[in-house]
């Protein structure tokens, strides 16, 4: 036989001021019990489930939304970032140009050289002066073209 224990209720107390409740454990076998599968707890947990899985969805997809968003502001900043250094650059190197081709310059290094000035006609421009461009321009004809005619 199987050791009972006795379990006191309320023996916390000094005095009992009555007849003591007593529990006695009882070993209890569920194994021959069956549980009904219930249709209405089935559906009512597969319904909560898909919406759980809608939230979840909405949630990841404002989560995607607002870090890509984030993202796409990097980017734009790295690239205004990068448009004003290369304006900055290409200001310098238009600076240069510009001081490269200045005639007083080259006229020194030219002297420099031991370069004379040029005489009247000697001087053929490679790029189109500014009035040459706005000004209409005629057609010519520079090659030769013979023509045959026929009796």
């Amino acid at each position: 036989m199987a050791a009972r224990t006795i379990q006191f209720v309320g023996a916390s107390r000094r005095a009992w001021p009555g007849t003591p409740e007593i529990y006695f454990p009882q070993a209890i076998d569920n194994s021959r019990v069956v549980k009904v599968a219930d249709a209405e707890r089935r559906r009512e947990m597969a319904h909560f489930s898909i919406a759980m899985v809608v939230l979840f969805v909405f949630v990841m997809m404002y989560a995607w939304q607002h870090f890509s968003a984030i993202e796409y502001g990097y980017k734009i900043e790295a690239a205004r970032t990068q448009r004003d250094t290369l304006a900055e650059s290409n200001r310098e190197l238009r600076l240069e140009l510009a001081s490269l081709r200045d005639p007083e310059r080259i006229d020194a290094l030219a002297r420099r050289m031991g370069l004379e000035t040029p005489q009247v006609g000697q001087v053929v421009r490679m790029d189109p002066s500014e009035k040459d461009l706005g000004g209409p321009v005629l057609a010519r004809n520079t090659a030769d073209v013979a023509v045959i005619s026929t009796p």
